[in-house]
């Protein structure tokens, strides 16, 4: 029996061993190597972008010091928005959707809500407002938007910065990624990327 006792306890031992070098120091050094490979390591590192100006995978919704000349594209809204109308910059530390649903009445009447104020500040019909620009995505912090939604805000974001509506129209373009793999998904703009091109754009 004891020697039946030292067989299994060496026998632990070592696959202790073993499991420790594979998953402990083998494992994490062969996810460091792929991330080094050319082409991986921006995105291994956060896909943060030139200068540390913020990553191209999180969207906050810029505040202008005064709406009436707001310089720059918005993102989708956040269910923890800080704003009264919903909209706002989201607090990156409660990423999360709001959980309710399509009939829910406190959220048709935020959808209403953000409507009337992108309407408003874009000076359009409400009509006019896609479906991405008033519901917010499931994490609260996407940095997509449609290119409608970016089409919408061209007018706005140029007459403000002083830009040809041409040029912010190429900023926007530029700013487009199309259906991943040319089928999944939809056509989106990186609302992120694209308000640092603004930025460099005006000078």
């Amino acid at each position: 029996m004891l020697t039946t006792l030292r067989r299994q306890t060496a026998t632990g031992l070592r696959v202790l061993l073993v499991m420790t070098v594979l998953c402990g120091i083998v494992y994490p050094l062969a996810i460091w190597g792929v991330a080094r490979i050319p082409g991986l390591e921006a995105r291994a590192e956060g896909s943060v972008l030139p200068g540390g100006t913020g990553s191209s995978l999180i969207g906050i919704d810029p505040v202008a010091p005064d709406p009436a000349a707001d310089p720059f594209f918005h993102t989708r809204p956040a269910a923890s928005a800080e704003a009264e109308d919903g909209l706002g910059p989201a607090d990156t530390a409660t990423s999360g959707g709001s959980n309710k649903g399509g009939f829910d009445d406190g959220l048709l009447a935020a959808v209403q809500q953000r409507r009337a104020v992108i309407a408003a500040r874009e000076g359009v019909a409400p009509q006019a407002v896609p479906a991405d620009a008033v519901t917010a995505s499931a994490s609260g912090l996407d940095p997509d938007i449609s290119p409608e939604y970016a089409a919408l805000q061209v007018p706005r974001v140029a007459r403000v910065t002083g830009l040809p509506v041409a040029r912010v129209g190429e900023l926007v373009a530029a700013a487009t990624s199309g259906r991943t793999l040319g089928f999944l998904g939809e056509p989106r703009v990186n609302v992120t990327e694209l308000n640092l091109s603004v930025r460099d754009a005006r000078g």
